[in-house]
């Protein structure tokens, strides 16, 4: 998945209930004047804006009062808990976990869709609740808490990321139709403006809908990115009456002019009532959010970019969540493996697993395993296979490989092939997240920036599995574990997992 926040480093938004209309081109832009008005456009914005955050607030509330009953009633009906007390903390904590959800912005416009950023605050509100809930426990000593923790909170929070999952489909949905997307016009210089018009592109249900350019150099009257055109209108002191023209709440400042420090500033003055964002683009390509802040010093913005760390508490949080998630997995896993070696050993002969060296982290070879999807001789074969490659740069892959078995082909379809790998990552070798494995001659030929994906270990999954596969190039699955040792948290990692699951389950580039 590409990103649009981390090409370009922008805020997610959203406007209109009705179809984007087709742009009308100014008559004398050079004369035209800005009033301060709320457009339109800005109104349908707001009112959809409002409309969604009550559905937020809606399914909150709900989600809440479930979590707090079913805690309630084992108090009450296995405890034996008295009902003013059950009634006293439900109520409690009911008003504290609502009023975080608000007080840290997780119905914001800004998260609107983003995925991992609202889930992230979700979860931190919910946490804050509780304990915030616990410290009032202990300073009146009250006693009947922990069903709270153990009940309500892990029930909550999974309803509460559920149902947010479920309107961000929903809104995603409803912007892959047109609607609910920001009438966008993106100013600056013609290599920027493509650049950004580019990067909203790959984002495919991003907020944002570019209805119109207006560059600081050149004379075009269109711009064209990737087959699509786009009317160029104005100049460099139009941009504010473009984007009331064009009836845009948005304006993406991808360059400013030479010369002209206050043009940011006169810009946003000029925009009053009639836009909702005045939004900066930078070039810091495959930076996430996480790892930019904004600092003030003495009146001057500064965008603080954080050094990435590959040691320290964090990564022990990351392999505490792969310890627990190997052992989860592992128990099913030996249930279902002797049906699948049954099955391996009934269509082809030879072993059952599979295994071959991999360089993990810091450039250390271990043994991978994995249920043998390939006949005994396929490393033989390879060679005599290598002018039909298909794969990208160093990898090698064939759709129709002959190598490989019947049975494995449905194993590497459903990705059940990779299953035994949950061992690798117990004993420590692997992560149930992370980089590809590579093989040790694909290493030999890394140059120094490919070889950072070995900063940290190679996982079962990750963002090349589920943006694509083998049907990735080269370059681009370079540029995703890249971008995935320099960006990852604990939240993008449940993510990445949760979207694996769908992978197995609609697979795409797997062969």
């Amino acid at each position: 998945m590409t990103s649009v926040e981390d090409a370009v480093g922008l805020t997610r938004t959203a406007t209109a209930f009705a179809p984007v209309a087709a742009p009308r081109p100014l008559k004398d832009a050079s004369r035209a004047v800005v009033t301060p008005r709320v457009s339109a456009t800005l109104e349908r914005r707001q009112l959809w804006e409002r409309r969604y955050r009550m559905s937020l607030r809606v399914t909150d509330a709900a989600v809440i009062v479930v979590a707090i009953a079913l805690t309630a009633a084992a108090q009450l009906f296995v405890l034996g808990t008295p009902a003013a007390v059950v009634m006293r903390d439900g109520v409690l904590l009911a008003a504290m976990w609502f009023l975080m959800l608000s007080a840290l912005s997780t119905r914001a416009a800004a998260v609107f869709g983003s995925g991992a950023a609202e889930y992230t605050r979700v979860a931190h509100a919910s946490g804050l609740a509780f304990g915030c809930l616990a410290i009032v426990g202990v300073l009146w000593e009250w006693q009947g808490l922990r069903p709270l923790l153990v009940i309500a909170l892990p029930v909550g929070m999974l309803g509460l990321l559920l149902t947010r999952w479920v309107w961000r489909k929903w809104l995603l949905q409803r912007r892959r139709e047109g609607q609910y997307s920001s009438r966008t016009v993106v100013a600056g210089d013609a290599e920027d403006v493509r650049y950004v018009i580019d990067a909203l592109r790959r984002g495919g249900e991003t907020a944002y809908h570019v209805v119109g350019a207006t560059l600081f150099d050149g004379n075009a009257v269109e711009l064209e990115v990737d087959g699509d055109r786009y009317p160029v209108l104005g100049n460099v002191n139009t941009v504010a009456t473009v984007a009331t023209q064009l009836s845009a709440d948005t304006i993406i400042v991808a360059s400013r002019p030479d010369g002209d420090p206050d043009f940011v500033k006169q810009l946003g003055w000029q925009l009053e009532g009639t836009a909702s964002e005045l939004i900066l683009s930078s070039r810091l390509t495959d930076v996430a959010g996480p790892r930019v802040s904004l600092r003030q010093v003495e009146g001057l913005p500064l965008i603080q970019v954080k050094i990435p760390t590959y040691e320290g508490g964090v990564h022990l949080l990351k392999r505490a969540l792969d310890v627990v998630v190997a052992v989860a997995a592992l128990v099913p896993i030996a249930l279902l493996a002797p049906a699948l070696a049954l099955i391996i050993k009934a269509d082809s002969p030879g072993p059952v697993f599979f295994r071959q060296d991999r360089v993990g982290r810091d450039g250390r070879t271990f043994r991978m395993v994995k249920f043998r999807s390939m006949k005994t001789d396929a490393e033989q074969q390879l060679a005599a296979l290598k002018e039909q490659n298909e794969g990208a740069g160093l990898l090698f892959k064939m759709k129709d490989d002959p190598r490989v078995t019947r049975v494995g082909r449905v194993l590497r379809k459903l990705s059940l092939d990779e299953l035994p790998q949950f061992w690798n990552v117990l004993i420590g070798d692997m992560s149930v997240v992370g980089p590809r494995p590579p093989l040790p001659s694909e290493v030999t030929a890394y140059d120094g920036t490919v070889y950072r994906r070995l900063y940290i270990k190679p996982g079962i999954t990750g963002l090349w599995q589920v943006s694509g596969r083998s049907d990735l190039t080269w370059d681009e699955s370079v540029r995703l574990d890249l971008r995935y040792v320099e960006n990852w948290s604990v939240m993008n990692d449940l993510q990445i997992m949760w979207r694996t699951g769908r992978a197995m389950v609609q697979p795409k580039g797997a062969y």
